[in-house]
């Protein structure tokens, strides 16, 4: 899975969409959330070749230089399909590895097991974790760099502000993506032609206009829609329609100028030529295997069950689902009724696991069927964990710190070794590992891939998957994965005869070590097979009409009791994972494809019916652009500072509650390429001078331990304003009044930030805070009849005197809470934080929040709250700190200041129940049940049904006191809670901001009823 764009693209969107809040903020600011650890510190070095500029790091040097080849190879293809030529050279960062890739920080966000790759539009930068094997690098470098060439050429002559950004960002993702899957992997594709099948048997085919929906994936149902467009209208008309498209950013118009067709004819068109293609090879096909049933068999919600493993009796089985909704969790359940025993490992709130590697391993149970095996990622390391069976505790962990990835452990039969596939320097090797000594053996050691080990059950050999019989790897001809044998004692291999030209892979061994069930997609659709190793015979094992598939076309999905013999496999029908098992696996002498399909290529998107196009020609071309075998020119890494975004110029004149105003604002956003350094400055001018705001922050992300420094200066207004006529020298005039008090706030400070793990860290901070304060009246006489400026002058009023003071800040964070739509549904969250401050006032403040979130039956949510801010010390209560106060909605609903009128108030304008909303500390706890409203009302599918809309009921309760007026539950105190109720409804605005409203009473207030109450923030 790739993503296009940079995510820090949301950030700077909300910074601009509010504006001037972003100053009140240390840039470094974060309440709560998971962190992002750079756990390896990388050397990266800088590789030029013609178009490239590659950044890697010495360990990968090797596999970088293949990758530089790989690059220029896509340039020539697609500079010829596209007719374009970038017109700057292009940066391309290689990491070694998926958990690698996670640390980078050239993108500000944490980024998912599921991303292969990213193209962000600031520096036009490709990041990418380098894949197991040359394929699935070789892929992902010609998607991401598709995106490229589409910003490219939808950004010619833009501007590096936010009104100018690329018209590409406006078309739908099964646009852009499915182009980027069309033209890396072409039309024939057995992975997209099994998701085309099974939708068209449906009878779900979506309309173009409807692909939008997050339901229809865009990378396959994009790419066989751009697989039909060129099988019509040929390649070149990609090209065309970029280029039209970047002039409008308008779709549907261009299609209908280029192709000469509408919208809705071309949906017609492509869905018949699904239909005449797939429905054909349902006839002889079978929609699930008569000899199979059901274990698990997914919804909605839960569209992942994969990596099945069976015990050696056959009798329980492993697996890992998406059943809880929030996450992949691990489990064990019985393989004969299908009953769920034990969640092995929960991944959503458990902070050991970063990754269980769910897209491209399985584990494995030993021979005894006790103990269980699989890799994961911990810490940013590859492990091994071990589990007890019989108690399901884990029994023993490795971990592997000069590995990057641990894939697809297997167990010896005497319990000893276990053998797995391991990335190494951005390469997929064997390697064995001996329990008893703790020794680690390298069993291969080249650039080909080796994967999918697995050990017989009599120990004398390792059947595992490789392309070694099939690449050139001095012109990078890339072929198929084939099967190969092992001997664990000597390492000699022997290549296992299978289908040429398709994959082989997930071998698993028959109890009697004579055969080898393995998955094949030759015929065009992926299906299980059965090799006899002494005959050389190759029976069909399923029949399938989708396909026997993991998530990827690569992916494990198949499993066979050492024992027992009972299979299990992954079938991918109804838009999910379900797993099958098969007591019996019976199998037939296999077919010919042409036997069993006639002229039918099932693994040919339509409309083509055999694979052809200039496009195909060029990815079956591995000559083409391809650079010699060479050195390239390496040097060191030097960190430069480039702009990345310049907010647009902002200028605005109005009237507010001080008068007339004028006023603009610019935001620039510098970083190096690596993004090691990043500087935000900011300038906002409004019509005085003394009103400006000013700000510059600097961030170091080189290593670990996060730091920087901010300097800024921040103007607070408060006042009134007056209008009126009197008479001034004589004439009548307009008279305008501003009353204007204006505390400014200088700083100067350092932060700093040190993750433990994604849900630990530790953040400090220090500096100086100059606040000054400023009164005065502005008065301005404008002559009622001509209009004629008749005063206009500024008095300076007495103010408090200016405070001055260091400060420092100690704060440890935890975080294991699952964000919805709208708001936290489960885990729980703190974060305890103590400021010492000293210089004119002494004094401290501490802050405890502790938050809880419960789900008892899903899918609703209990959460809670509470919450603890105080000024202690000397100068707590000083006049010149503004007061703390619980009323606002996020803290105690129902006492917000815009509700309260004269009637709540005695006839001295004293407001008893607003009174007590302040104080130097508060304490607050909040309650609340929510739930998605349109799931629980049934209307729609998904956790939020049709909309991201939550209900809420909820009790909010806080006191605020001084020292000289208690809380009642202090000795001698009076002041009492106020607390409210009332329920609301919270909605996620296309993923831009939260908007609630609630419905309130609160308690303490007698002549108040209940009444509605608009919030713009998250539920806490």
């Amino acid at each position: 899975m790739h993503f296009p764009f940079h995510l820090r693209t949301v950030v700077i969107f909300l910074l601009l969409v509010f504006g001037i809040g972003i100053t009140v903020l240390p840039i470094n600011g974060q309440y709560f959330g998971r962190n992002k650890v750079q756990y390896e510190k990388f050397n990266f070095k800088v590789m030029k070749t013609e178009h490239f500029d590659i950044y890697f790091y010495p360990e990968i040097q090797k596999a970088a230089q293949q990758a530089a080849r790989m690059a220029e190879r896509w340039y020539a293809r697609l500079s010829r399909i596209f007719s374009h030529e970038l017109k700057k050279r292009q940066p391309l960062i290689l990491y070694s590895s998926s958990p690698h890739f996670q640390q980078t920080t050239t993108i500000p966000g944490i980024l998912g097991e599921g991303i292969g790759g990213v193209t962000e539009m600031f520096k036009g930068r490709i990041i990418l974790p380098l894949g197991a094997s040359l394929a699935e690098s070789d892929h992902v470098i010609g998607h991401e760099l598709v995106h490229v060439f589409q910003l490219d050429i939808t950004s010619l002559d833009l501007p590096k502000y936010a009104g100018a950004t690329s018209p590409v960002l406006r078309l739908p993702l099964w646009f852009i993506e499915g182009m980027a899957e069309y033209l890396s992997i072409g039309a024939v594709d057995p992975h997209t032609a099994m998701w085309m099948r099974d939708v068209t048997r449906r009878n779900k085919l979506p309309q173009i206009k409807k692909l939008i929906d997050p339901r229809f994936f865009p990378y396959r149902y994009g790419q066989s829609l751009w697989a039909y467009i060129t099988g019509r209208w040929g390649d070149a008309a990609v090209g065309a329609i970029m280029k039209e498209v970047s002039k409008t950013g308008d779709y549907e118009d261009v299609f209908k100028k280029v192709l000469n067709v509408s919208l809705d004819t071309l949906s017609k068109d492509w869905h018949e030529s699904m239909k005449k293609a797939y429905t054909p090879i349902s006839k002889v096909t079978q929609i699930t295997d008569t000899s199979s049933r059901p274990l698990f068999i997914g919804n909605r919600e839960n569209r992942l069950n994969v990596s099945p493993a069976l015990s050696p009796n056959g009798k329980q089985i492993v697996f890992l689902s998406t059943r809880d909704l929030f996450s992949i969790d691990m489990y064990l359940a019985d393989s004969d009724t299908g009953k769920i025993r034990q969640k092995l490992v929960k991944t959503a709130i458990d902070p050991h696991f970063e990754s269980l590697q769910f897209i491209k391993s399985s584990g494995c149970w030993d021979k005894e069927g006790k103990r269980f095996v699989f890799s994961a990622i911990s810490k940013g390391k590859p492990v091994l964990s071990l589990v007890n069976m019989e108690n399901g505790k884990t029994e023993k962990e490795v971990v592997f710190k000069e590995l990057d990835e641990i894939l697809n452990p297997t167990w010896s039969p005497d319990g000893r070794y276990i053998a797995f596939s391991a990335l190494e320097g951005g390469m997929s090797d064997i390697f064995m590992y001996d329990l008893e000594t703790g020794k680690l053996e390298k069993r291969t050691d080249d650039s080909f891939a080796d994967l999918y080990p697995a050990w017989s059950p009599d120990g004398r050999t390792i059947a595992f998957v490789t392309d070694r019989f099939s690449t050139e790897l001095s012109t990078l001809n890339i072929g198929e994965y084939q099967l190969a044998l092992m001997d664990p004692g000597t390492g000699e291999i022997k290549q296992v005869p299978g289908f040429i030209g398709a994959k082989n892979i997930n071998p698993q061994w028959s109890p009697d070590s004579k055969s080898l069930y393995f998955m094949s997609d030759t015929s065009g659709i992926s299906n299980i097979y059965r090799i006899d190793l002494e005959s050389k015979k190759i029976f069909q094992v399923s029949n399938l009409y989708t396909g026997v598939s993991g998530i990827m076309a690569s992916s494990p999905a198949l499993s066979v009791a050492q024992e027992s013999g009972r299979l299990a496999y992954c079938l991918y029908e109804d838009d999910k994972y379900n797993i099958y098992s098969m007591d019996s696996p019976e199998a037939i002498e296999c077919k010919e494809p042409k036997e069993q399909f006639g002229e039918l290529m099932p693994s040919v998107l339509p409309p083509r019916e055999k694979p052809e196009g200039e496009l195909l020609g060029l990815l079956r071309n591995p000559l083409f652009g391809l650079p010699e075998e060479t050195e390239f020119e390496v040097s060191d890494y030097k960190s430069k500072l480039s702009l990345d975004y310049v907010s647009p110029p902002q200028l605005g004149i109005g009237v507010g509650r001080f008068g007339t105003y004028a006023g603009g604002g610019l935001a620039l956003f510098f970083s190096d390429m690596l993004g090691y350094h990043n500087v935000f400055t900011m300038m906002q001018v409004n019509r005085w001078i003394e009103d400006s705001v000013a700000l510059v922050g600097y961030q170091n992300s080189r290593s670990r331990f996060n730091w920087g420094a901010v300097a800024q200066r921040i103007p607070y207004l408060m006042g009134g304003f007056t209008s009126g006529l009197d008479e001034v020298y004589g004439e009548l005039a307009i008279i305008e009044q501003e009353y204007i008090f204006r505390q400014t706030n200088y700083e100067l400070s350092g932060f700093a930030s040190y993750p433990f793990n994604q849900l630990r860290r530790f953040e400090i901070s220090a500096g100086y805070r100059f606040i000054d304060f400023d009164r005065e009246i502005r008065t301005s006489a404008i002559s009622y009849y001509s209009g004629r400026m008749l005063i206009n002058e500024r008095e300076k009023l007495p103010a408090p005197a200016s405070l001055h003071f260091g400060f420092a800040t100690a704060a440890f964070v935890y975080d294991s809470s699952f964000f919805g739509a709208t708001s936290p549904i489960l885990g729980q969250s703190y974060r305890l934080e103590f400021s010492p401050f000293i210089g004119t006032l002494n004094h401290s403040t501490l802050l405890v929040d502790y938050r809880r979130y419960f789900m008892p039956l899903r899918p609703f949510t209990l959460a809670f709250r509470f919450l603890h801010y105080g000024r202690y010390g000397k100068g707590a209560e000083d006049s010149r700190l503004y007061p703390l106060f619980i009323g606002y909605e996020s803290l105690v609903r129902g006492y917000n200041t815009g509700s309260y009128s004269v009637s709540e108030c005695d006839s001295d304008g004293n407001c008893f129940v607003y009174d007590r909303l302040f104080g130097s500390k508060i304490l607050v706890a909040n309650i609340e049940f929510r739930f998605p409203l349109f799931n629980v009302l049934g209307i729609g599918k998904g956790y939020y049904g049709i909309l991201p809309v939550e209900f809420a009921g909820f009790f909010d309760s806080g006191v605020a006191w001084y020292d000289d007026d208690k809380a009642w539950f202090l000795s001698g105190g009076e002041r009492r809670f106020i607390s409210s109720a009332g329920v609301g409804l919270r909605m996620n605005v296309l993923g831009y901001f939260i908007l609630g409203v609630n419905f309130v009473k609160p308690f303490n207030r007698p002549q108040k009823g209940w009444y509605f109450q608009l919030s713009f923030m998250p539920g806490f």
